[in-house]
C-alpha cells in the first residue's frame, strides 16, 4: 500500500495490469480481442505495412502510457495553482485576520474532505484533483500569513528548507542512497497513519484546551514532535518518487500523471506545513 492516500488506487490498479485499459484500445480499433498491434494492421496494404515497420518505435506517449515528462508538467501546474491561490490567501489574511482564520479552517477541512474522494473514488476526477489544488493553495496562503504575523520571517525560512529537504531527498533517491524497499514501504505506511491519527488527536487537544500547537506546545517534547514530522514527511517523498517511478516501468495510463502529481504536491505542502510548526516552536 501506498503511504500517501492519493496512490492507493494508483498502486491497486497496477496489481491488476491496469485492467480495462487494454480492453479500451482494442475497443477503439473495432475488435473484442486479442493482440491490439495484430488486430490494428488487419485491413492494411502492403505498403502501408512497410512504411509502419520503417517509422520509429511507438513511445509511451504514443501508446497513450504515462511519462515523466507528463508527470513533471502537471505537478508545475498544480503547484502554480497553489502558488497563485496561496497569494490570494496570503492577501486577504494580511487584510483581515478573521478571513485568514476563515480561510485556513475551511481550505483545511475542504482539502480533508476531497483528498479522501480522491482517493476512494473510484473513477479519476481531473476538476476534483484541480478543486483541491485551489483550496489547498487558500489554507497555505492564509495559515502562512498567520505564522508569519506571529513569528517573522518562518515562512521564508520553512519555504527554503522544503525545497532544500525536496532537492536532497530526490538526490538521494535517484542516486540509490535510499532505496525503497517493500519492508520500507509498510513501515512508512504504518507511521504515516499512526502520525495521521496523532494529529488529529492533537488538533483536538490544542482546539479545547487553547495551547498553542496542542501536545508538547513550544517544548522540547513539540520541538521533538515536530521533528519527527518533518523526517517523516522527508522519507515520504521517497515513496513518492518510488510510485511515480512505479508507474512509469509498469506502463499506467496517461491520465494517472495528475494522480501522481496531485500525490507529490500533497507531500510538499505537508512538509512545508511541518517546517513551519517546527521553526515556530523554536521561535516561541
Amino acid at each position: 500500500m501506498a503511504s500517501n492516500p492519493a496512490f492507493n488506487r494508483l498502486e491497486k490498479d497496477a496489481r491488476s495490469g491496469y485492467a480495462g485499459f487494454q480492453d479500451q484500445r482494442q475497443t477503439q480499433a473495432g475488435v473484442p480481442g486479442g493482440s491490439y498491434a495484430q488486430q490494428g494492421a488487419q485491413g492494411m496494404s502492403p505498403q502501408q505495412l512497410q512504411d509502419l515497420y520503417n517509422g520509429p518505435t511507438a513511445g509511451p506517449t504514443d501508446t497513450g502510457r504515462v511519462t515523466m515528462d507528463d508527470v513533471i508538467m502537471k505537478t508545475l501546474g498544480l503547484f502554480a495553482l497553489v502558488l497563485g491561490f496561496g497569494a490570494v490567501g496570503w492577501i486577504a489574511s494580511a487584510q483581515s485576520q478573521s478571513l485568514g482564520f476563515m480561510l485556513a479552517m475551511g481550505g483545511m477541512i475542504g482539502t480533508l474532505v476531497l483528498g479522501l474522494v480522491i482517493a476512494f473514488k473510484k473513477t479519476l476526477s481531473v476538476p476534483l484533483i484541480v478543486g483541491y489544488a485551489v483550496l489547498e493553495g487558500l489554507f497555505v496562503g492564509a495559515i502562512s500569513q498567520i505564522f508569519e504575523k506571529q513569528w517573522e520571517g518562518v515562512v521564508p525560512t520553512a519555504a527554503l528548507a522544503t525545497a532544500a529537504t525536496f532537492t536532497g531527498m530526490f538526490l538521494a533517491y535517484k542516486s540509490g542512497l535510499i532505496k525503497v524497499t517493500d519492508k520500507f514501504r509498510r513501515v512508512v505506511t504504518m507511521m504515516v497513519f499512526g502520525y495521521a491519527i496523532f494529529a488529529v488527536v492533537n488538533f483536538l487537544f490544542a482546539m479545547f484546551t487553547d495551547t498553542r500547537f496542542g501536545i508538547g506546545g513550544g517544548g522540547a517534547l513539540g520541538i521533538g514532535i515536530s521533528l519527527f514530522a518533518v523526517g517523516l514527511a522527508s522519507v515520504t517523498l521517497a515513496l513518492d518518487f518510488d510510485m511515480i517511478d512505479r508507474a512509469i516501468a509498469t506502463g499506467a495510463p496517461q491520465k494517472y500523471s495528475w494522480l501522481l502529481a496531485h500525490g507529490l504536491i500533497v507531500t510538499v505542502v505537508w512538509l512545508y506545513i511541518e517546517f513551519l510548526r517546527l521553526f515556530a516552536r523554536m521561535r516561541d
